[in-house]
């Protein structure tokens, strides 16, 4: 999720800058227009390829994801169906939100109007907040299937997992739009700073409310989360004990416990480390905007930038680690790729033929 953001002093520079021959605006008709970057046209060719193909990967990636377990009916779990979310708001942040910010990025220049700025902004807030609160759905649904089997079969269902998630949406999209368009981030003055210059698109917060979002949408949640996968880990490691101790069991009954037992361990191992992905890319972006309010919103706008791509590639890094730690998801990978896909009867096909 890429969070546009300019600081304030280096856009005053900016429109403090005297003109010259070589000097070229966003908007040259327009006065108060934004600087255009000067960066030199091959290096501006290398950001776009680089960038390009981060969000070709982002967008293919997820989409595998989706087609994956929307079609085929093994997949259909309460714990995919949430992986199944968490994709598409990933695939839509590489198909509809990176694409403008990657010529943000590269230009120095928003082209697309004030009001798209908005919705654009908007939009960044609303999937990070809704990939923040997917992942905290993960966290409790592996804590029930671990710690508490005998209640996760009774009480997790499809229906109810469709309606948590329908809340988290609803969730994040009042929440995403209602801080832009309420402006509940800004104090009394700020509004100055906001479209100081024609071709800015800018995501400012106050000191405060920097602090009370960020505590609020990523530390207290973030929080909570290592916490359920340390407590999941720690039960998981006492039920691998008492399997391999365990004298009573017959050998049948023993292959087939284990296996359910052994594919549920490992499904809390790999959303763990989706989990982690996703705090240790946004966590420098975050980071600094909490502190940069303290210097006087002084940070060179290509640390924002940076670290806003950096949390944007969380989105890439997602089915990346399911491919890597996911058997059925290769196997899936193939099927696809092969066409097998169209054939008739493929939506039943055993995905889970080779034990994982």
């Amino acid at each position: 999720m890429i969070l546009t953001v300019s600081p304030k002093m280096e856009i005053l520079a900016l429109n403090l800058t005297e003109d010259s021959e070589e000097t070229q605006y966003c908007f040259p008709n327009l006065k108060g227009s934004c600087l255009r970057s000067q960066t030199l046209i091959l290096i501006k060719v290398a950001m776009y390829i680089c960038m390009g193909f981060i969000i070709l990967m982002t967008v293919c990636g997820n989409l595998l994801v989706i087609i994956s377990i929307s079609h085929f009916r093994q997949l259909h779990s309460p714990t995919n169906l949430i992986i199944l979310s968490l994709a598409f708001a990933d695939w839509f942040l590489g198909a509809f939100v990176m694409p403008y910010t990657m010529i943000t990025y590269v230009e120095n220049c928003w082209y697309f109007g004030e009001t798209f700025c908005k919705i654009h902004t908007s939009t960044d807030i609303t999937l990070c907040v809704a990939s923040l609160l997917h992942l905290g759905l993960i966290s409790a649904d592996r804590y029930l299937a671990i710690c508490k089997p005998l209640q996760y079969r009774t009480s997790v269902t499809m229906h109810k997992v469709a309606a948590l998630i329908g809340i988290i949406w609803m969730f994040s999209f009042s929440f995403g739009f209602g801080v832009i368009l309420s402006q509940v981030n800004l104090v009394s003055g700020e509004e100055l700073f906001i479209n100081y210059c024609t071709g800015s698109c800018i995501l400012f917060f106050s000191k405060e409310k920097a602090m009370v979002a960020v505590f609020v949408a990523f530390f207290i949640p973030g929080s909570v989360m290592l916490a359920l996968y340390m407590k999941i880990f720690c039960v998981a490691k006492v039920q691998a004990r008492k399997i391999n101790f365990s004298l009573a069991m017959t050998r049948a009954q023993c292959d087939k416990k284990c296996t359910s037992e052994h594919r549920e361990r490992k499904a809390a191992k790999t959303l763990a480390i989706v989990l982690g992905a996703f705090l240790l890319c946004w966590f420098p972006f975050i980071m600094v905007l909490v502190v940069d309010p303290f210097f006087d919103y002084s940070t060179p706008t290509v640390v924002f930038e940076a670290f806003g791509w950096l949390g944007g590639f969380n989105s890439t890094c997602n089915p990346l680690i399911y491919g890597f730690f996911y058997p059925w998801f290769r196997r899936v990978f193939k099927i696809i790729i092969s066409g097998k896909v169209f054939q008739n009867g493929s939506s039943l096909l055993n995905i889970y033929a080779e034990r994982n």
